[in-house]
């Protein structure tokens, strides 16, 4: 059945997506996933099976989007170089 036979045209898609499939994601495409999987968990109109594989699958999108930061991290890391005089710095921080 359809999402539209179903009634919920603007639901998020009901079967999670496979561990495979959404290996080549984008942060931005996990990001906006979980939004998509958060609407529809809090909608309530989830049934339990669906909504654990939703919730499943956006504890998948978390751990791999926080593997994609740490990635990205070290990246800025290494060119900035740990002698560099730049340095890498935390947000908010005043350099002078």
């Amino acid at each position: 059945m359809t999402q539209e036979e179903a009634g919920e045209g603007s639901a998020p898609r009901e079967e999670a997506v496979g561990e495979n499939a959404d290996a080549g994601m984008t942060l931005e495409e996990r990001l906006n996933r979980l939004d998509e999987i958060v609407a529809g968990l809090e909608g309530g109109d989830v049934e339990l099976e669906v909504g654990l594989e939703l919730f499943e699958e956006g504890v998948r999108h978390i751990r791999r989007a926080e593997g994609i930061l740490a990635e990205a991290e070290l990246r800025v890391e290494e060119l900035l170089g740990e002698g560099d005089a730049l340095g890498a710095q935390p947000f908010g921080e005043d350099g002078g």
